[in-house]
């Protein structure tokens, strides 16, 4: 199964599709994608973002490959090696049961389990994971129909991060203090939005190979850095701003295939 597409950054009309769909302002999604995954939903190789996790594999394939595979196979959590290297282990796992396997991932900019493909609102897991490798706008609706699915989007609605974080993260979220940093990102959104714009520039560097720092539509050092960096090998006047020729350059290299 290849994982690789082009990973579109979230667009403006994606966002406020999934606020209407919530109920919701920008402020509490991105309270909950910023605690999720940092804020975005592709590694720099453009495969969706994952966690895969040995337990729920163990569950759904009773046990059956635990023996020399405890690193993806085991009725307790663990073995990540974080990052693009998730992959390695969700592939090994493929190879001994196809289905489980995806089932047993968390994915995109939301981290929604594989095996909640049915509250995300696609017919099979193959098709959610289909989604999550086209954009992060079908993430991020992925999220919203799993939220409302879940009977969530009411907490969210009344920021009551505990029932939300309870019933997005489980029943042991306050050992990381989830609700603790949804509250903290929300405060901070409620303030200042990401530049959308801005963050699908920092998307465009970090797939040609430029650190913008993070992916958080915010105007930064690193990202003035990366901008004067690609502009000088551009042929652009290096000025660290993202005007016009500069972000049509550096979509239209990032994004050209």
């Amino acid at each position: 199964m290849n994982f690789q597409g082009q990973g579109r950054a979230l667009s403006d009309e994606g966002m406020d599709r999934v606020c209407s769909a919530l109920d919701v302002s920008a402020a509490e999604v991105w309270a909950v994608l910023t605690v999720e995954t940092r804020g975005f939903g592709f590694f720099q190789d453009r495969r969706p973002q994952i966690l895969f996790e040995r337990h729920v594999f163990h569950r759904l394939t009773q046990g059956r490959h635990d023996d020399g595979n405890a690193d993806i196979s085991d009725a307790k959590a663990g073995g990540y090696v974080g990052d693009a290297g998730e992959y390695a282990r969700l592939e090994k796992a493929m190879r001994l049961d196809r289905k489980a396997a995806l089932q047993s991932a968390s994915w995109g900019i939301g981290q929604v389990m594989g095996f909640n493909y049915r509250l995300t609102g696609h017919i099979s897991v193959n098709a959610m994971v289909g989604a999550m490798v086209r954009s992060e706008d079908a993430q991020l609706l992925a999220v919203a129909n799993f939220i409302k699915g879940s009977k969530l989007a009411r907490a969210l609605q009344r920021q009551d991060w505990v029932s939300f974080a309870r019933g997005y993260n489980g029943p042991e979220f306050k050992r990381n203090d989830y609700d603790l940093r949804l509250a903290a990102a929300h405060a901070k959104y409620k303030v200042t939005r990401p530049d959308q714009a801005l963050r699908t520039a920092q998307v465009a560097l970090r797939y040609l190979g430029i650190d913008p720092g993070p992916i958080d539509g915010f105007r930064g050092r690193r990202t003035r850095s990366a901008l004067i960096q690609f502009q000088g090998r551009s042929g652009l006047p290096e000025t660290g701003e993202l005007d016009h020729d500069t972000a049509r350059k550096l979509l239209a290299q990032a994004f050209s295939a």
